[in-house]
């Protein structure tokens, strides 16, 4: 496969990121989300020569970029980041998740993520496997519709979207586009935040609920309790509040010690994660990069394991 060059992509919080982790030259590191390799690179270049890195990634674009990379420090897998549940306990020194969605899958109306351009409706992060975003709405009910725009793209008006998709299904047949999808949704949503194309929220969703992303990101949060080493970093950057949420109650559950009430008396269970606070783009990395501007970073480390 011929890696596409025609979209650039800016790594967000590159240098925030990378040393939140701390790096050990010797460590084994785990990039769940390589995308287009920013923090791969960047973590690469701290190690010594018994360091490893191991990446993970779902697109097959960001698999065939990974491939440039020839470096026996460095594998990548062709795999949902939920995956890392696979590697041994206690194996990592610092877990990076990086959830955004890279330029090139956006700019790429191919890749069907994108309502500024007209390309297939998919939105399938791997796209070797599973349905596309066109292939579930052929099918799917007013109801089911209904339920995945109003919980996954926290839209108000998801009601009146789902019957106007339902209705435009039954007028004009299947809807193949991201623009047809993008205009039954602006003809729907009556009111929209200044600036904010009234598709925003519906596409989010769908790309959400296509890829399971919140689903895959809960699985990948509690594999890094087992997989992280006393002292090793986790390192969590989100782009919407859904994410984020999961992230901030997750570290927040296991940043404290558990108290049993059954049994008022035992010795409470130690905490396992410290919580190390969140951190947003500086002000001139979002001017630079319009795409930062809704990231939050946070920051944990795996306690020591109680014998």
């Amino acid at each position: 496969m011929m890696v596409q060059d025609t979209w650039t992509h800016r790594t967000v919080l590159l240098n925030e990121a990378v040393t939140a982790l701390r790096i050990l030259p010797d460590g084994h590191y785990i990039d769940a989300t390589f995308g287009r390799g920013g923090h791969s690179r960047l973590i690469l270049s701290m190690l010594s020569s018994q360091g490893r890195l191991t990446a993970f990634d779902k697109d097959p674009e960001a698999i065939a970029e990974a491939t440039i990379i020839q470096d026996p420090r460095f594998s990548i897998r062709h795999e949902g980041f939920n995956q890392i549940a696979q590697l041994a306990p206690s194996s990592a020194a610092g877990l990076l998740l990086d959830l955004g969605i890279s330029s090139p899958q956006i700019d790429n109306a191919a890749r069907g993520f994108s309502f500024r351009g007209d390309g297939p409706l998919d939105m399938r992060m791997d796209t070797t496997r599973g349905q596309s975003v066109a292939q579930w709405l052929a099918d799917a009910s007013v109801e089911s519709m209904t339920e995945v725009i109003r919980d996954y793209g926290e839209e108000r008006f998801a009601g009146p979207i789902a019957k106007a998709i339902d209705r435009a299904r039954q007028e004009r047949g299947a809807i193949h586009s991201t623009r047809q999808l993008a205009n039954i949704v602006a003809g729907a949503v009556k009111t929209r935040e200044p600036g904010k194309d009234p598709a925003t929220r519906t596409f989010q969703a769908f790309r959400i609920f296509i890829n399971a992303e919140l689903e895959e990101l809960t699985q990948a949060l509690t594999a890094s309790l087992n997989i992280l080493q006393p002292g090793g970093r986790l390192i969590v950057i989100s782009f919407h509040s859904l994410e984020d949420r999961i992230v901030k109650q997750f570290i927040a559950e296991h940043s404290r010690d558990v108290f049993d009430r059954r049994a008022p008396f035992a010795a409470p269970k130690a905490m396992r994660l410290k919580a190390l606070g969140r951190v947003k783009p500086s002000d001139e990395e979002i001017a630079a990069n319009p795409r930062a501007r809704s990231a939050v970073m946070r920051l944990a480390e795996r306690t020591e394991v109680p014998l």
